[in-house]
C-alpha cells in the first residue's frame, strides 16, 4: 500500500493524489517489477519537460518506459503533446485510464482503459480497452481482455507494439452486459502478427471483392432456376400438404408429451441439486462455526511456532521494508493479532501499511486479507497462506529463517 512522504514539500503532485491514482500505479509498478524490470514513481526529467507516474527501466538501464495513470481530464492535443516530449527522450509510454467509459484520447496515443476486480474478487486488474487483434477472415480489429500484469510482461518483453488501424479498419464493435457498442479506434496495442495480418487483409482486399461479384452473378442464376423449380412443385405440393398436415399434428403432440417429460426430469434434477447445495452450505457453516470457536486457540498455536526473539525479528524487517517504502511506520507495541485479519498485526503508517503474520487457518473468515499487502517470515508461511486462498501477489516474503 503506497503512503506519502510526510517530509515532502506541500507542492508535491503526490500530497494532492486520489486514493484510486495512488493503488493504480501501485498496480502498474507491480506488474513492472514482476516482468523483471525496475519500476520508480514520479520520474521527472531533468529539464521538466515530463514526469511521469512510473518509470520502468530495463535490468541493463538501456530502455525506459513511462507509465501514466490519467485520472483527471485532458485534451487530445495535450496529450499527444505530451506523448511527443516523451519521445524526444527517447522513452516509450502508455497511458492508462481506470475509468468506466474510455476517455476522448483512448485510441490517439498509445493507451489502455483497465478495471480494478470485484470487492469479492481478489483477482488482478483487467485490461479491458486498448488491446486488440486483427481478424485475418473477418478482417476487422476486436478487443482483448487480458490481467494488466500480463499486458505489461508482454509490452515490456516487445510482443506488443502500437499500430494504427488503417481507415476502412478503425471502427470496431463489442458487447457489454448485453450492450452493443461501436467505437473508433485509431491506435491500438498488438502483436506483430495482428499488424501483418491487417496489411495483408488490405492488399488483398480488390481480389476479395472480385470473388463478391462473381459470387454475387452466381447467386443471381441461382435465384432464377429456384424460381422455375418452385413452379414446378406448386402442384405436387398442394397434393402433398395434407398428408403433411396430419403427419405435422401427430408430431406436435408427441414433441408436447417429450416436452412435459423433460420438465419433470429438468424439475427432478433442480431439486436435487438444490438439496446438495443446502448440504454444502451446511457443511461450510459448521466448518467455520468451528474455526471461529476455536480461533484463539489456532492462533495461539500459529504464533507459538514463533519465539520472542524471532517475532521481533520479523517486526524489524517489517520495519526496514517500510523505511525503503518510504513509510514511517508506528510501532504497535504488544504484538497482538486482530481477528479482523486472520490475528494478524496490522501495522501502520498514515494508514493500514500491511498486515504481519496472519493465521492461513483462520484466513476464510477474513476476505480482506485478500486486498492487503502480508508479510510472511519466509517461503514456507506464503506456501501455507497462498493454499488459503490468499493472492500471492499480496504477500511478502522476508526470507527470515525457521530456527529458534
Amino acid at each position: 500500500m503506497f503512503a506519502h512522504d510526510a517530509g515532502r514539500p506541500p507542492q508535491c503532485t503526490l500530497a494532492e493524489e486520489s486514493w484510486e491514482h495512488h493503488l493504480l500505479k501501485l498496480e502498474m509498478a507491480g506488474a513492472i517489477r514482476a516482468a523483471g524490470w525496475h519500476a520508480d514513481m514520479e520520474v521527472a526529467a531533468h529539464d521538466g519537460t515530463w514526469r511521469a507516474d512510473v518509470m520502468a527501466t530495463s535490468p541493463d538501464g538501456e530502455r525506459r518506459m513511462a507509465w501514466e495513470a490519467q485520472l483527471s481530464p485532458i485534451t487530445v492535443d495535450d496529450i499527444r503533446a505530451r506523448t511527443a516530449r516523451y519521445r524526444a527522450h527517447g522513452i516509450g509510454v502508455c497511458w492508462v485510464s481506470p475509468h468506466a467509459r474510455a476517455p476522448l484520447w483512448m485510441g490517439e496515443v498509445p493507451s489502455i482503459r483497465v478495471r480494478p476486480p470485484l470487492d469479492d474478487d481478489p483477482g488482478p486488474w483487467m485490461v479491458d480497452d486498448g488491446l486488440a487483434g486483427f481478424d485475418p477472415v473477418g478482417g476487422r480489429w476486436e478487443f482483448r481482455v487480458e490481467p494488466l500484469p500480463r499486458f505489461v510482461d508482454w509490452v515490456l518483453r516487445g510482443s506488443l507494439i502500437t499500430r494504427r488501424a488503417l481507415p476502412d479498419y478503425r471502427q470496431v464493435s463489442r458487447t457489454v452486459e448485453d450492450v452493443y457498442e461501436i467505437h473508433v479506434r485509431d491506435l491500438w496495442w498488438t502483436s506483430r502478427k495482428s499488424a501483418d495480418a491487417q496489411v495483408e487483409y488490405e492488399r488483398l482486399r480488390p481480389r476479395r471483392e472480385a470473388a463478391a461479384r462473381a459470387r454475387e452473378a452466381e447467386r443471381q442464376e441461382r435465384a432464377a432456376a429456384a424460381a422455375r423449380r418452385r413452379s414446378e412443385r406448386a402442384a405436387e405440393y398442394q397434393r402433398r400438404r395434407a398428408a403433411a398436415a396430419e403427419r405435422g399434428r401427430k408430431a406436435r403432440a408427441a414433441e408436447k408429451e417429450r416436452g412435459r417429460a423433460a420438465r419433470r426430469e429438468a424439475a427432478q434434477r433442480r431439486q436435487a441439486e438444490e438439496e446438495r447445495r443446502l448440504a454444502r452450505e451446511e457443511l461450510e457453516r459448521a466448518r467455520r462455526a468451528a474455526l471461529e470457536r476455536d480461533a484463539t486457540r489456532i492462533a495461539a498455536a500459529w504464533w507459538g511456532r514463533l519465539s520472542p526473539a524471532q517475532v521481533e525479528e520479523m517486526f524489524a524487517a517489517v520495519f526496514e521494508e517500510a523505511e525503503e517504502d518510504g513509510v514511517v511506520l508506528s510501532d504497535p507495541g504488544a504484538r497482538e493479532g486482530v481477528p479482523a485479519f486472520a490475528y494478524g498485526v496490522p501495522v501502520h503508517g498514515g494508514g493500514l501499511y500491511g498486515v504481519v503474520r496472519p493465521c492461513p487457518a483462520l484466513a476464510v473468515l477474513s476476505p480482506q486479507l485478500a486486498f492487503q499487502r502480508i508479510f510472511v517470515r519466509n517461503a514456507g508461511e506464503a506456501h501455507e497462506l497462498t493454499s488459503s486462498g490468499i493472492p500471492p501477489w499480496r504477500i511478502r516474503d522476508l526470507e527470515l529463517p525457521d530456527s529458534r
